[in-house]
Parts: C-alpha cells; sequence; structure tokens
C-alpha cells in the first residue's frame, strides 16, 4: 500500500502526519509493507525544510525530524499511490481535479479526507466537509502544532488499520 499525505505547502501537516505514519507502520512491523511520503497542493514552500515549528513538537513529542524538502504533487504522479489523503476540503477538490485529468480512465487512487480516520469523525459521513478539515498550524503559534500533531496521533491507530494488508 502508498500512502501520500496532502497539505497546502508540505511544511506541516502532511509532513508531520507522514512522519508519525512511517513511525507507526515501523512499529507495526510493516514496512515493507506500506511506503508513506507527502505532498504538498502548492509549490509556494517548494525545497523548503519541514517548519521549525512543526519539528519543534515532533521532537518534544517523542517522534523523529524528518530531513525533508517540500515538494508539490504532480497529476501524473497519482496513479503511483493507493491511498492519497487530504488535510482539508480544499485539497481534497485540488486532487480530484488533479487525479481527472492525470489518466482519465485509468488507474486512480482513492482519495480521502485525513480526519476520516480521526475517533471524533466517526460520526461524520465519509469524504470532504468542512468538519473535517485539519486547520494549517502555520498562522497560528505553538499551541496550534500540539493541537494538530494530536489529531494526527489520534488518528494514526485506525489509518494503519486500514493500510494494513
Amino acid at each position: 500500500m502508498r500512502v501520500l499525505m496532502v497539505c497546502t505547502g508540505n511544511i506541516c501537516r502532511s509532513t508531520m502526519a507522514h512522519q508519525v505514519l512511517d513511525e507507526a507502520v515501523a512499529a507495526g512491523g510493516l514496512s515493507g509493507a506500506v511506503r508513506v511520503d507527502s505532498a504538498g497542493v502548492s509549490d509556494e514552500e517548494h525545497g523548503n525544510p519541514i517548519d521549525p515549528r512543526a519539528a519543534r513538537v515532533l521532537r518534544a513529542h517523542g517522534h523523529g525530524v524528518p530531513d525533508h524538502r517540500a515538494r508539490q504533487v504532480r497529476a501524473d504522479e497519482l496513479a503511483d499511490w493507493d491511498l492519497v489523503l487530504a488535510m482539508t476540503s480544499s485539497h481534497y477538490a485540488a486532487l480530484s481535479r488533479l487525479r481527472d485529468r492525470a489518466r482519465p480512465g485509468g488507474r486512480a487512487p482513492e482519495i480521502r479526507m485525513f480526519r476520516d480516520f480521526a475517533p471524533q469523525c466517526a460520526h461524520l459521513p465519509e469524504g470532504p466537509g468542512r468538519d473535517k478539515d485539519l486547520p494549517d498550524p502555520w498562522y497560528g503559534d505553538y499551541g496550534d502544532f500540539v493541537d494538530t500533531l494530536a489529531v494526527i496521533e489520534r488518528s494514526t491507530p485506525a489509518l494503519v488499520d486500514y493500510v494494513r494488508p
């Protein structure tokens, strides 16, 4: 199973989710069966490392910090992924447009909202909706990054179960 996490610039949410899922996959003995990566819908952060606040929060909560460079998701790569996880409804819409123009009629990944796997969203219908958007901590402070990581950590067990072969 190949999983791609997607946010806006690929320096905060998707990178944090990538790291946490990567660690959970390794801890579950699934490293050979599950591949995780991340990207952004925008190219504005292209080549930049993980946001220092995201790195600090990951470290403070016992996670590794990836040697990461932001990149933009490309339409031609979507067929290489089995599951693409959008952090917001606008990311979901952008990914759906990319998928539709990438390979009409060809192999297409499953696109889902990251918070489809969050326990607090279990009562909501699957798919996009503003209630499932994971707010961008980039606009906030350290506490917003802590909150984002908490949602990611709570969502990861259900996600691991979903991608388990």
